[in-house]
């Protein structure tokens, strides 16, 4: 699983021209499910979400993470993370789940997320989106439940 993930002020997901989630301090989390990925991807991710020090402290310096800001995540699913550019002009998506297994996986995150307290907003999964945020820093960062050491 492949997630990109933005500290935000605030972030919001349409479809068909009504918001469908909407957030203000937290993440916007993009989330692609890859072939192969199981729960324990999903869980891997979830924790590093909740714990990563990347907000800041009284100081300006990242020491704070989500669950210490009391912050929310809005979760949508991308699986074009999954896209491979190497080879011509049109991206690759072999190595996308399939909708089905990406879609219980994503919804499973979500869950996992919502268990662990953290307020989550999510967008449609396979709908066509706009997202809207307003990145704070700006900070991103990719995360990917392969690349664990």
């Amino acid at each position: 699983m492949k997630a990109v993930i933005q500290r935000v002020t605030r972030a919001s997901v349409e479809v068909d021209g009504r918001v469908v989630g909407r957030i203000d301090a937290g993440l916007l989390v993009l989330l692609g499910v890859a072939k192969g990925d199981e729960e324990t991807d999903g869980r891997y991710l979830v924790e590093k979400i909740r714990v990563l020090r990347i907000f800041s402290d009284a100081q300006g310096k990242m020491n704070r993470s989500l669950t210490d800001i009391g912050g929310s995540v809005l979760l949508v699913s991308q699986f074009t993370l999954l896209g491979r550019t190497t080879n011509g002009r049109r991206p690759s998506f072999d190595e996308a789940a399939p909708p089905d297994e990406a879609k219980r996986l994503y919804e499973a995150v979500a869950a996992e997320l919502t268990a662990q307290g953290i307020p989550v907003e999510t967008g449609v999964f396979a709908a066509h989106m706009q997202v809207e945020l307003l990145n704070d820093g700006p900070v991103t960062f990719v995360l990917d439940s392969r690349n664990v050491s």
